[in-house]
Parts: C-alpha cells; sequence; structure tokens
C-alpha cells in the first residue's frame, strides 16, 4: 500500500496474491500442486483488483486533553504522566480524597511507606499546573470519538453540571477489598483483614501478648463467585507474619493456604517467613478450615495432610486474605459502553499486542480496574497507559480508516439487528428511522454487513462483488 502511495495512486487499489506463504511454505514437499494453487491465487486477486476502488481516509482534529476517571495511584501516576509532557489533565474521583484502597495500606512487602508515598503522588497530582482535579464527582453521561470525546460530569456535593471536551480517557477507577461473610468476619472482635491487621500492626505494643495468630489465604478469592487469584493476599499475609515475628519473636504464626504464590524476587520473602519460624499448612478447597467460638476464644480446626489427621489451634486473631474486587463500575461501564469480564475488571483490546488499550479507540485502562497487582505493577501499567495515550494527543490530527461500513437508507428496514450484532455499539437509529454507522466509530469488524437481513449494509473494500469476483474467478471453467 505505501508503494501504491508513492506512485501516486490510491492505497486501497491493492490486492496481495499471496503465493509465499499461502503456496510455496506450505506446499513445499509438492512443487506442481504449490505451482498450481500460485497461478488460482494470482487470478482470484486479479479478478478482485479489477473490481476496487479509490477510497479516501478522513482526517480529525484532536483536543489535546486527557480525562482520567479514578484517583487512585494508577489514575494519580497516569495524570502526571501525561500533564510532565505538556497536555492538559482532568482527573476525576468519585470520593473526597485522592489515593484510593491505597489510602488504607501501610507498607509494601520491601518496606517502603505507602502512606508517605501517596501524600507526595496527591500532592503533586493537585499542585501540577496542567492537572485539574475533581473530587466527589460522578461521569452521567459520554460521548464521541478518538481524539474527540465529550463528557458530562457531576461535580461535588452540589453535583453541579461540567462539561469535558477531551481527546482520550484512561480508565483507573481501582479495586476493593473483599468484605468477608464467612469466618466469624464482624462478629468477633479478633477476627481481622490482612489490611485491618496491617494498620493495627503500626500501633504501639501490637503484637504485645499475642500468643497464636491464625492466617487463612484464598478468602473470597478462587471460588465459584471470583474464580481467579487477587495475586497481591500471599505477600499480605508473609508480609505481616514477618512483621509479627520481628515485633514478637515468641509469637506462633500459622498460615492455612491453598497455593503460596509468591511470584518473581517475592519468593525471598516466603524464605524469610520460614526461618523467622512460620507455620504453613495447606488445605484443600473442599476442605476448609472450621472457625468456632467458645467462651470468647476462637479455635481454627484445620486438617494437616503430613500428619493424616485433623488440628486445632487457639488463637489471639484470626486474619482473613480477603481477595480484590473491581469497584462497581457498571454504571461507568453501561455510559461509555465498555466491556468487562465475568469479575467486573474491564477487558483490554488485546493482551500482549494492545495491553493498556480498551476496544474503543483512545480509551485507556490501567491498574487495579484492569485486574489486582501490586502497587509496583500498577505505577508500570499506569505509565504504559500515559505514554500510549500520548502518541494520540501529540498527532496534529487523527487520520480514520477507509475501511468502514456504510448504510444504504433505501434499503434499511430498521430492524436492529446491526444494532445488536455491533461488538463496538456503533449503528444507532436515526431521526429518519433508518440505521446510522458514525465512521469514526466504526472497526471495520463487518459484523453488520454479514448480519444485515436486507443487504443495506456494505462494508468498504470488502464489497460483495469484490468477495464474490475472487469466488467465481476461482470456479472458473468449473461450473
Amino acid at each position: 500500500m505505501d508503494t501504491l502511495e508513492k506512485c501516486g495512486l490510491n492505497k486501497y487499489l491493492f490486492e496481495m496474491a499471496n503465493i509465499r506463504n499461502q503456496g510455496s511454505w506450505v506446499h513445499s514437499d509438492s512443487p506442481e500442486a504449490a505451482t498450481q494453487k500460485a497461478k488460482d491465487l494470482v487470478k482470484m486477486a486479479v479478478a478482485r483488483a479489477a473490481s476496487l476502488k479509490p477510497l479516501h481516509e478522513r482526517q480529525i482534529p484532536v483536543t489535546y486533553r486527557a480525562l482520567i476517571v479514578g484517583g487512585g495511584v494508577a489514575g494519580m501516576n497516569a495524570a502526571i504522566g501525561i500533564a510532565d509532557q505538556g497536555f492538559e489533565v482532568v482527573l476525576v474521583e468519585k470520593e473526597a480524597e485522592l489515593g484510593g484502597l491505597a489510602r488504607r495500606l501501610t507498607k509494601t512487602i520491601e518496606g517502603a511507606d505507602i502512606r508517605s508515598y501517596i501524600a507526595r503522588l496527591a500532592e503533586t497530582v493537585k499542585n501540577h499546573p496542567k492537572i485539574q482535579v475533581l473530587t466527589q464527582s460522578l461521569i452521567v453521561n459520554f460521548s464521541g470519538f478518538k481524539g474527540n470525546f465529550k463528557t458530562e460530569v457531576l461535580v461535588g456535593p452540589g453535583m453541579y453540571e461540567r462539561k469535558i471536551d477531551h481527546g482520550i480517557v484512561i480508565l483507573a477507577t481501582g479495586g476493593t477489598e473483599y468484605q468477608p461473610k464467612e469466618y466469624l468476619y464482624g462478629q468477633h472482635p479478633g477476627v481481622l483483614t490482612q489490611i485491618e491487621l496491617g494498620n493495627r500492626l503500626e500501633e504501639e505494643g501490637a503484637a504485645a501478648g499475642l500468643d497464636q495468630v491464625v492466617m487463612i489465604q484464598c478468602v473470597g478469592s478462587r471460588n465459584e463467585e471470583n474464580p481467579n487469584c487477587s495475586r497481591i493476599c500471599c505477600q499480605a499475609a508473609i508480609k505481616n507474619a514477618i512483621h509479627i515475628k520481628e515485633l514478637n519473636p515468641e509469637t506462633q504464626v500459622f498460615i492455612l493456604y491453598r497455593d503460596i504464590r509468591t511470584y518473581g524476587l517475592m519468593e525471598q520473602y516466603y524464605t524469610k517467613a520460614r526461618e523467622l519460624g512460620v507455620f504453613f499448612f495447606r488445605f484443600k478447597e473442599e476442605d476448609p478450615p472450621e472457625v468456632t467460638q467458645s467462651n470468647e476464644v476462637l479455635t481454627v480446626t484445620f486438617t494437616d495432610h503430613i500428619l493424616g489427621r485433623k488440628l486445632s489451634v487457639d488463637t489471639d486473631l484470626l486474619i482473613l486474605s480477603a481477595g480484590v474486587r473491581a469497584e462497581d463500575t457498571e454504571e461507568l461501564a453501561s455510559i461509555m459502553k465498555l466491556g468487562r469480564n465475568a469479575e467486573n475488571y474491564f477487558i483490554e483490546a488485546h493482551v500482549k499486542l494492545r495491553p493498556v488499550e480498551m476496544a474503543t479507540e483512545g480509551i485507556f485502562v490501567c491498574g487495579t480496574t484492569h485486574s489486582p497487582k501490586l502497587i509496583t505493577e500498577t505505577v508500570a501499567q499506569a505509565q504504559a497507559a500515559a505514554s500510549r495515550a500520548t502518541t494520540f494527543l501529540s498527532q496534529p490530527f487523527l487520520t480514520l480508516s477507509a475501511v468502514t461500513a456504510r448504510v444504504n437508507p433505501e434499503l434499511c428496514a430498521s430492524c436492529l439487528i446491526c444494532v445488536r450484532s455491533c461488538p463496538y455499539n456503533v449503528p444507532k437509529i436515526n431521526d429518519e428511522g433508518v440505521s446510522f454507522i458514525d465512521d469514526a466509530l466504526c472497526q471495520g469488524c463487518g459484523a453488520c454487513a454479514a448480519e444485515c437481513p436486507a443487504k443495506a449494509i456494505d462494508l468498504n473494500w470488502y464489497e460483495d462483488e469484490q468477495l464474490m469476483s475472487k469466488v467465481d474467478a476461482l470456479l472458473e471453467g468449473v461450473l
């Protein structure tokens, strides 16, 4: 296509006969058959080339402003990454303060102070000349396409309406800790989550008087409701177990787990916990620990597969490694027409080729709204999203592909099949009562053209006549 453009021809007057990949390479053991297939491929390509028409791409201006939804670690890092490159940023946060779930955390497993990091990050965001922060704000309407989005936001306690024009969106709505319903949580003061334990251990003398502490892993994770691993629970348990042993070496700490997942360099902390005397006992999903209460004493009963019998431990504290859940984004996903998986995390367009992009161009995702992850991983993904977003914002204009669907209004029966079949929610029924497809939003997948029973929709560069010409050429002389 580039060669055609350099010669002054329209690049859509191009058709390839791929006789290498589809001929000689796959039929290297049969040269005669490969040659015959190459002839057929050339004949088909010539037939289609004769039916091609020049197509013209449309250029659209870019609004040099970013909208970031969520003011946690991911959102703030993404905002700084874009603002430092000279672009305006509007950061929308539903809570009164920035920081998200990380505000409740204390230290990383490496010992870094999370609260001081969040404070510095928030201060940088608030004082950055290119960043505007809207707290206690909710998105209520969203429209437009890559480079030219329009979002309506209700801002502050008064909920006054604010309209924002922007070129890209970064979703960083974050996650939340699962609130356990099992193991007497909320019924006994000695039953805590790992986050609550981390905060308690920051208090003076927190570990004094603790004889035994039991931790149960995979609470709210790896079950029917939430089948995937939350990734951070094992490290949180090991971090707190090490902290307890350092504060009070006499405390016996038991970690009941299904699988310990300290991936990468985190394995060294598992080894350290073992060296400090932390006990690890494995349990099966079908045989979870049992927790009972008698006279305010908590007793945890579990099966030791090495001894082949059940053990009971009276514990001062029962710590639940509660999983991470996505924030409630059902309304936001509906407003922006974005895809989520069964666990309500936003789905990237392609895990390897477009890892921080949503299917809708110009919308990006990062942080725990995408999947559970560590702070270091969240920062890395936020920077990746900011970097990818600036490739849109740094362009003088965006070029729309000419390979888009178009509707013949005279044939359209307004049956809504195109509306239901489009994976990108592009077709709409306009004021005239017929289907309308915005070429700025169309991804050129062809689903609507294939489904339309009235043949009212054509896909540029893949029209029926162009495709059937190849079939006719192949079958010439056969039928």
